[in-house]
């Protein structure tokens, strides 16, 4: 039998495949580009899963492709992009799999605020904005200032605008429109407090708190993910109420099964979602979920595919694992990528530190202000989260992405 994996997160494929096997399944990759999964394929022996090329944007194209697979079993997503096209595609096939409407819902961050808080877990509501300095006056009029803006269908904090003050507000809005936004742009209020995402799984009406991840943005009006940790050591009962809260906040927004990476903001008055991703967290979010609670948490993922209660729901989680925080790192401008300085030294440093290319030498670099310019990952144990990332921030600032001006 034969799970299928429609496009993935780029690191997890590994630790998929091997929880396919386990489960008595292989492993089939549907992707329109394998150079975004280079580095596990690179590592993985060639016969550890399928891959098979085809236009992943194109859905008849991928239904073709499920019909060629022997004995298809399950569907798996692990992105946002093609959580919509996976949903409609198990329901089509007949396989286990999320609700397409509740999947539509998950992918609109407006929709989710308006709904979060006509349930009451959400302060403040969320409104649409015309890009452009037509926005402006119903920014200040219905959110006020500060603000944040946002692509309703946005992915990997692309097209994210943190507006302190009127002029940040029009050059935001200016920015904006001068974009190919995925959806529509939405205002919403800012939320003052540090930002963490609890890393959960849910089944039918039951959620577990796996953990919570720490996350640091950049300070530019333009918000960059630069680094994480995991798992916060937060006092028992501040993480049953988190987890209490998570587990309502989801529920609302009608995600019934599966992994959910929930953004929120610790505010001086408890937790306030950032959005809802329904997926296992993206970048190396897995593989320190995998490390800390020492278990392949992506059997869970093959449960739910196969339409089964993941184990992992029931399980003590063995909580002596050491933490870890990692880095992303940025070239200081766009261009083509020759390759990286400082790698010979990270083996100096505490930690295990260990480098996760995320490009390779010879590929263009055109964006630096979000994810998209990431050209690897810096990751360091520790006993705590706090001292794992202190050790991969020391160590990642020893790497230096060598980029050179494009051709013309």
């Amino acid at each position: 039998m034969t799970i299928v994996a429609l496009e993935s997160l780029s690191f997890g494929l590994a630790r998929m495949a091997e929880a396919a096997a386990e489960a008595g399944h292989r492993l089939c990759l549907l992707t329109g580009d394998r150079a975004v999964y280079r580095h596990e394929l690179a590592v993985l022996p060639p016969d550890a899963l399928d891959v098979v090329d085809v236009d992943t944007w194109d859905q008849d194209a991928v239904r073709r492709a499920l019909d060629a697979v022997p004995d298809l079993a399950g569907l798996i997503n692990t992105t946002d992009t093609w959580s919509l096209p996976a949903a409609e595609l198990a329901r089509e096939q007949g396989l286990p799999g999320p609700d397409p409407q509740s999947v539509t819902l998950l992918r609109d961050k407006r929709r989710v605020r308006e709904t979060l808080h006509a349930h009451g877990l959400s302060r403040s509501t969320a409104i649409a904005v015309p890009p452009g300095p037509e926005g402006a006056g119903e920014v200040l009029g219905a959110v006020g200032l500060p603000a944040v803006l946002k692509d309703s269908a946005g992915t990997s904090s692309r097209h994210v605008w943190v507006v302190h003050d009127e002029e940040t507000l029009h050059r935001a809005l200016a920015e904006a429109s001068e974009e190919r936004l995925t959806g529509v742009l939405f205002a919403e209020a800012f939320l003052a407090g540090p930002l963490y995402s609890a890393e959960t799984l849910s089944w039918d009406g039951t959620t577990r708190l796996l953990g919570v991840l720490s996350r640091q943005t950049s300070r530019d009006a333009v918000v960059r993910e630069e680094a994480a940790a995991f798992p916060v050591a937060l006092p028992e009962a501040e993480r049953a109420g988190i987890e209490a809260w998570v587990g309502r906040v989801l529920a609302a927004a009608g995600h019934e099964r599966g992994f959910a990476h929930v953004e929120f903001i610790l505010t001086a008055d408890g937790p306030e979602l950032v959005e809802i991703n329904r997926r296992i967290g993206g970048a190396l979010v897995g593989e320190v979920l995998c490390r800390t609670l020492r278990t392949n948490v992506y059997t869970a993922m093959t449960d739910e595919a196969l339409g089964r209660r993941p184990a992992l729901l029931d399980a003590p989680l063995d909580t002596e694992g050491p933490a870890y925080g990692f880095v992303l790192v940025y070239p200081d401008r766009p261009g083509v990528l020759k390759g990286w300085l400082g790698l010979d030294e990270l083996a100096a440093f505490p930690g295990a530190v260990e480098w996760f290319p995320v490009r390779e030498p010879g590929e263009s670099v055109a964006h630096v202000g979000d994810q998209r310019g990431c050209t690897g990952m810096v990751l360091a144990e520790g006993r705590t989260a706090e001292l794992a990332q202190h050790r991969a921030w020391s160590a990642a600032v020893r790497v230096r992405p060598v980029v050179v001006a494009d051709e013309p």
